[in-house]
């Protein structure tokens, strides 16, 4: 059966299948997800921006800045990750992907998370809670589901990572609900998104390089993956586990360094600097260099060198924010039959994302100029996310692109 076929549902399983008559938002994941991940972006920014200013009053029930970094971490960032493993598992197990109404009604848990969380007073904070906390599990269960019925065992990594995002999401509310700091639940997160971006990222990033030097006629193609990239990654849980676990201090400080220096050598084994030509490549290791600086900055943190929020916010925009829009406009493009190669305006996203992640953590550095930074990363922020509304929103709205 091939990929554009229709599969009729199993008695009580997922109807699956592109299906033939549901709208073209809704025949594949990463339509929805990725066009409501990036206007949620930006509504996201609009709104704490505003709430800042005065101008506005957000999640006041639930508190504000719990609010923000809930939605950083499980509203937009969530959605990018449901569209791309919507669109990606079945790639890797040879499965039919989930299409139609099945989307549709798991788009629409989505929504209703962001929706209800603006005003959490309404229904009450742990009824608001208890609707957020719906999406991820599905998700999670339809992975496994896909994974365990392809029995595509090694992709079972990516599954945990999943379940850690699922897990973190659930604790967040837990600590906000108990009146505590979810300081533990956003560690978790994070450090949930890191490792797929390492794991992910290993895949994705020498076979998008290869691909393109040996197009360009050359064979300087990168390292393959070896034990070194296992010992790497294992090195980044290790720190990421003692930054969730210790926090801080010399032990912390000594295995992200090591993590630090082993993901420096990770990337510079995938040569990405003979991809300059081609952005829709070269982004894919900029956004992976926030790997080795956000150990890097945690490193510091822990030994009080760097502010926390600057360490986390270098790990949050630079590493998570940074890949996924790497990974949202090359999908995209390659997915709705668009030629594989950035444009201007594709360049321009990737330049306004990558100021953000630089630019934010400069406000806990230098506390004096802090309003400043916070404008300009927060301008950066809107300027990327809503470049790619304007220029991919109607390719993921619009029948597929045949190439001629």
């Amino acid at each position: 059966m091939t990929l554009g076929s229709v599969d009729q549902p199993r008695k009580g399983g997922i109807p699956r299948g592109l299906s033939p008559t549901a709208p073209v938002l809704f025949s594949y994941g990463f339509r929805p997800f990725f066009l409501g991940a990036a206007f949620w972006a930006v509504i996201t920014m609009i709104l704490w921006i505003s709430s800042l200013a005065g101008l506005a009053t957000v999640a006041e029930d639930y508190g504000p800045a719990h609010w923000h970094a809930h939605e950083m971490l499980f509203g937009y960032s969530s959605a990018v990750l449901a569209g791309f493993l919507l669109t990606a598992v079945p790639n890797w197990t040879g499965r039919l992907p989930v299409s139609g109404w099945p989307l549709f009604w798991l788009f629409g848990v989505w929504v209703a998370g962001r929706v209800i969380f603006l005003a959490p007073g309404v229904v009450g904070a742990s009824a608001m809670a208890a609707v957020d906390s719906l999406f991820l599990p599905v998700l999670l269960l339809i992975c496994v589901r896909e994974v365990v019925a392809g029995r595509k065992w090694k992709d079972l990594k990516v599954i945990g990572g999943l379940l850690a995002l699922t897990a973190g999401n659930i604790l967040f509310h837990v600590q906000v609900l108990q009146d505590l700091h979810p300081d533990l639940a956003i560690k978790l997160a994070v450090s949930a998104y890191v490792v797929l971006v390492m794991i992910i990222g290993g895949r994705i990033i020498p076979s998008f390089t290869r691909n393109w030097i040996n197009k360009s006629g050359r064979t300087d193609f990168p390292a393959p993956y070896s034990t070194f990239d296992s010992i790497a990654i294992l090195s980044g849980i290790a720190a990421l586990a003692a930054w969730v676990l210790i926090g801080e201090g010399a032990v912390v400080a000594l295995v992200t360094g090591t993590a630090f220096l082993l993901h420096s050598v990770r990337l510079a084994r995938w040569r990405g600097w003979t991809t300059l030509q081609e952005h829709l490549v070269t982004v894919l290791h900029m956004a992976y260099l926030f790997v080795p600086l956000g150990f890097l900055g945690i490193g510091l943190s822990a030994l009080n060198a760097l502010s926390p929020m600057a360490a986390l916010h270098l790990v949050t925009v630079g590493t998570v924010a940074s890949m996924m829009l790497a990974v949202m406009t090359r999908a995209t493009r390659g997915h709705t039959g668009r030629v594989l190669t950035a444009s201007r305006t594709t360049s321009v996203i990737y330049g306004a994302i990558i100021l953000a992640a630089v630019v934010r953590p400069l406000a806990d550095i230098l506390p004096d100029y802090a309003q400043l930074f916070y404008t300009v990363s927060g301008a950066a922020w809107l300027s990327a996310f809503g470049l790619f509304l304007i220029e991919y929103g109607p390719m993921l709205a619009k029948v597929r692109r045949k190439l001629i």
